[in-house]
């Protein structure tokens, strides 16, 4: 082991020692640093066999010391340099004792003598064949593989050139038995599982040997033919040697496989017959639920999938199991990739598609040999290739975000990402991914050089929704409630001022006035698509033209909306050629009201009356958001845009009309008390008030010109204006609280089930009111407080503060007589 480097380490961590945080007897495997994890496994053999050979312990702490020197050398990750000073004085404290304990005359000695002894008196004694504890061996061939580890290291710095015959047969022995008694989650999988008693399951048999269904493969020539038996290379390690997947993560993904089509194969009925083979209703069913979201999104995008099958039936199964493994190790190996579903549609979509190719035996023109896979070939490819990338891009949008503090418009999450995989553009990425691809904008300059990097970098934007924090928020996205209030507000207000008799309601110069509404409509439409440009403006410049021209045009017909209604309202129809008679000769009845105003108010609702009719019936709106025709594509395009997630989340019918009930009566309760409490009371007061001419105000400054009196009307009105829009919250929780009583009685819920309960509650209520509502001693502490203060106004005012301080002087008496009379009577006051 080199002596510059731990010497180096040695007078650097002397000068902070004092800062360490590590404690000396606490600081092996539990405090290592996630960067270091390598070093976990020598820390622990260390560990337990301090109390038997402290020398060799002491020399793997050392080996862990200059490996984790080697693998962050600047001390740079989080927690490496406390961990590193509290490890180098530990090997200091520790190294003058544990050379006097040392058995032999050198390290190198040693560790050799307690290698050997460890692997004949200890793990051959463990190792019994099929009755051996398995966890015991796997740990003490581990324990094993890490003294040779750390005894190969002790004899290249002592310049030891020989190593003992039996000390280099008992490593090559360690290393075989080492893979075979690896760790495992659920299966053991290797030989020496064969006998556990999960192994002996024939629903695990059949994944088994299914899994293992090897013929026909064309293998690279490094790797061997499998056998077929277990611990042998099966579907899955060739998916590996193919497309480049990681070692452990094929471990995983196999176990998991195995887990899935056996726990589906043990729950089918009828039972299959035999139950050690694998029956093909349980690979479907699994298949189902995997390529479920991958096949939606390729109807989506309008797209052929790559679940091609063959025409025999003999191979069906092993092509269907490659597929599922297939996409379980694209899975296993995305990290934040899985945050992106889409995403890795498009990677299976292709991927898929390739190993169809390489399947089918596919001949390259230019070459001549057998397609290969754009990304396999070398170990962990998949991961460096595919994965590497694509978090490249996460991770310079998330620094973008500078904490949560930069507008959402700067920058974008996995969602904004995943949804550009929404759009058939997204293949224009291709096969291998192009780093010009418009995915690939944010990190487009660390890819291609030092020209690339002097350049801005872009970004690949957002698709549908841009957020812009602004106070015109609460209008935008509950426009429709505001407009739903606005428009009852302004017919209220008609009705209210005719002072008209119900009979009258239908009189045509009435009808006249209350169809005002629907240009008021027309203005709210267009202010609410005006603040859809306005509040995405910051992210159309990373939109797509379409988007942004559909939201211009929505702008233009708004407008051409909101000019053509007055005009409408206002002029009689002066242009009456013979054809318009003929549409409009039962309209031209209603003399009060233009025609052509009702033709086009008729024009105006048709989306309206649409959008009424599909919320009526949820199924006939759910058939069309999954429709795939033009015509309905184009009508979806001009309403919403066309979203892949979220499509169809429609209530039932039943559910639907339970949920408009509710709200009818609640608005019919609401408005109703904002018309005979709220609006009709004010109408005559305002019509008094705005008959006064000629007023002569004190502050004629601020009003030199006022003859019709509109402050007095504007603050008169002003507060019953708030409460009318902000009083649904309070009939809300009354309707909720009545209608979850009702459904609780009937339900049997709660602690009040009868008629009876309900009434001996109401014998704790002046109880509860006196408790919550009576002011206690600290309020009234405050109260007295409150009055000196009030003793410490101007002497023009200190009259008043007296009278008041001795009228709640006396409310504070008379509170305590009660509290007093109660306590006697035992009774609380009412």
């Amino acid at each position: 082991m080199s002596e510059s480097g731990p010497q180096t380490l040695t007078r650097r961590s002397s000068r902070s020692a004092a800062t360490t945080t590590f404690t000396l007897e606490v600081f092996d495997n539990e405090v290592v640093p996630s960067s270091l994890g390598s070093i976990v496994p020598i820390l622990r053999v260390a560990a337990e066999i301090e109390s038997e050979r402290p020398r060799v312990a002491y020399l793997c702490r050392f080996y862990a010391f200059e490996k984790a020197h080697r693998l962050d050398a600047s001390s740079s990750g989080r927690g490496v340099r406390q961990f590193k000073t509290a490890l180098l004085q530990r090997l200091e404290r520790d190294n003058a004792s544990s050379l006097a304990s040392r058995v032999k005359k050198s390290d190198a000695r040693e560790i050799e003598s307690f290698y050997q002894q460890y692997y004949e008196k200890y793990v051959m004694a463990l190792d019994k064949g099929e009755q051996a504890d398995r966890t015991q061996l796997g740990k003490a061939y581990q324990t094993a593989g890490v003294l040779f580890e750390v005894l190969c290291a002790v004899n290249k710095t002592e310049k030891v050139e020989e190593v003992a015959p039996e000390i280099i047969a008992a490593a090559r022995d360690v290393q075989e038995k080492k893979e075979i008694y690896a760790p495992y989650n659920i299966l053991p999988l290797d030989a020496a599982g064969a006998s556990q008693s999960i192994m002996q399951l024939e629903e695990v048999k059949a994944a088994v040997a299914a899994l293992w269904n090897a013929h026909g493969l064309n293998w690279p020539t490094a790797l061997e033919q499998p056998r077929q038996k277990p611990g042998d290379l099966d579907l899955l390690d060739w998916l590996r040697a193919m497309f480049g997947f990681q070692k452990d993560n094929v471990r995983n993904q196999r176990e998991h496989l195995i887990l899935l089509l056996a726990n589906v194969h043990i729950r089918l009925v009828p039972k299959p017959e035999p139950l050690n083979k694998l029956d093909e209703r349980a690979v479907d069913a699994v298949m189902n639920k995997l390529f479920k979201n991958y096949k939606t999104w390729c109807k989506f995008l309008g797209r052929k999938h790559s679940l091609r099958l063959p025409q025999g039936q003999q191979e069906v199964q092993q092509r269907k199991i490659l597929y599922m493994g297939l996409y379980l190790l694209i899975w296993g190996e995305a990290a934040n990739i899985r945050f992106m579903p889409e995403c890795l549609c498009y990677i299976f979509h292709n991927m898929a598609y390739e190993l169809h190719g390489l399947l089918a035996g596919n001949v390259s023109i230019v070459t001549g040999e057998n397609i290969k896979p754009s990304y396999g070939g070398d170990d962990e490819a998949f991961l460096r290739k595919v994965i590497t990338p694509l978090y490249r891009v996460i991770e310079k949008e998330s620094k973008k975000s500078k904490g949560g503090k930069a507008p959402h418009s700067s920058w974008s999450n996995y969602d904004d990402l995943n949804e550009y995989f929404w759009s058939a553009d997204c293949f224009s990425l291709g096969w291998p991914m192009s780093v010009d691809g418009d995915f690939f904008k944010s990190t487009r300059g660390t890819m291609q050089g030092k020209q690339a990097r002097q350049r801005k970098s872009g970004s690949m934007g957002k698709s549908n929704f841009v957020e812009t924090r602004s106070f015109w928020h609460i209008f935008r996205s509950f426009d429709r409630m505001w407009t739903f209030y606005i428009l009852a507000a302004q017919v209220m207000l008609i009705v209210a001022w005719s002072d008209i008799s119900p009979s009258e309601i239908l009189h045509k110069k009435f009808l006249y006035h209350i169809s005002s509404v629907f240009i008021t409509a027309a203005f709210l439409r267009f202010l609410q698509s005006i603040l859809d440009l306005v509040l995405n403006f910051p992210g159309y410049h990373r939109w797509m033209f379409m988007d942004v021209f559909r939201n211009i045009i929505k702008i233009v017909f708004s407008l051409a909306w909101l000019i053509i209604l007055p005009l409408c309202y206002l002029k009689q129809l002066t242009w009456d050629p013979d054809q318009m008679r003929n549409v409009m000769s039962r309209v031209q009845q209603a003399k009060d009201i233009p025609p052509l105003y009702i033709l086009a108010v008729i024009v105006y609702m048709i989306p309206n009356l649409l959008a009424a009719a599909l919320f009526i019936f949820p199924m006939f709106r759910r058939w069309i958001e999954y429709s795939d025709w033009h015509i309905i594509r184009l009508l979806l395009w001009w309403s919403q845009p066309r979203v892949y997630v979220g499509r169809g989340m429609h209530e039932s019918q039943l559910d639907l009309f339970k949920y408009t009930l509710f709200w009818i009566l609640l608005l019919s309760s609401k408005f109703a008390f904002s018309y005979f409490i709220q609006i009709k009371p004010l109408v005559q007061p305002t019509k008094d008030i705005m008959s006064v001419r000629h007023i002569q105000y004190v502050w004629h400054e601020f009003f030199p010109t006022a003859e019709q009196n509109y402050g007095a009307v504007i603050s008169l009105w002003a507060p019953v204006v708030l409460v009318y829009l902000m009083d649904t919250q309070i009939w809300y929780a009354f309707f909720s609280t009545l209608y979850g009583g009702v459904y609780g009685a009937f339900d049997r819920l709660g602690e009040i089930r009868t008629l009876g309960m309900l009434r001996s509650r109401f014998q704790s209520l002046p109880g509860a009111f006196n408790t919550c509502l009576v002011p206690s001693d600290k309020s009234r502490k405050r109260g007295f407080f409150f009055s000196k203060r009030f003793s410490e106004v101007s002497a023009s005012k200190r009259t008043e503060a007296a009278k008041f301080g001795q009228l709640w002087n006396e409310v504070i008496c008379s509170f305590r007589e009660e509290d007093l009379i109660s306590d006697r009577k035992g009774l609380s006051t009412d």
